[in-house]
């Protein structure tokens, strides 16, 4: 009979606009690893790094636990909302208790925008031609 041991890391997946996150989440100190570079060096604007770190501090787990993360498509805030929900739902399946406080934030929501699509006849998705009467 083989014993099983405790499961020590937790994947889950983020979405925003067009970029996908793949999170890592396992036991340790509170570094963020993003697509090999730190945190800091990834997203240079505060105002991500802010965003990122929200589930982390809703649920007081920013030094109890390693983060890493492969950002794929996308621009930098879309990158990083990805990264906020992919973070969310690996707190989940980490600790369920976790799950009530994430889902009163809306943490655990994912942000259905996308970009609209360009219209043929049109110069942009809602933006038109310029129309000259003579």
């Amino acid at each position: 009979m083989v014993e099983t041991a405790a499961k020590t890391d937790f994947w889950a997946t983020g979405r925003r606009k067009n970029a996908i996150a793949r999170v890592k989440l396992s036991a340790g100190k509170g570094g963020i690893v993003v697509n090999g570079e730190t945190l800091e060096k990834y997203f240079p604007r505060e105002t991500d790094r802010i965003l990122i770190k929200q589930p982390l501090e809703v649920t007081n787990m920013l030094t109890n636990i390693d983060i890493n993360a492969n950002l794929v498509g996308g621009g930098k805030t879309g990158q990083a909302g990805a990264l906020r929900l992919g973070i969310s739902r690996a707190l989940a399946f980490f600790n369920e208790a976790n799950r009530p406080v994430l889902k009163k934030e809306g943490l655990l929501r994912r942000d259905p925008r996308m970009k609209e699509r360009k219209k043929y006849g049109q110069k942009g998705a809602r933006k038109r031609f310029q129309w000259t009467k003579r």
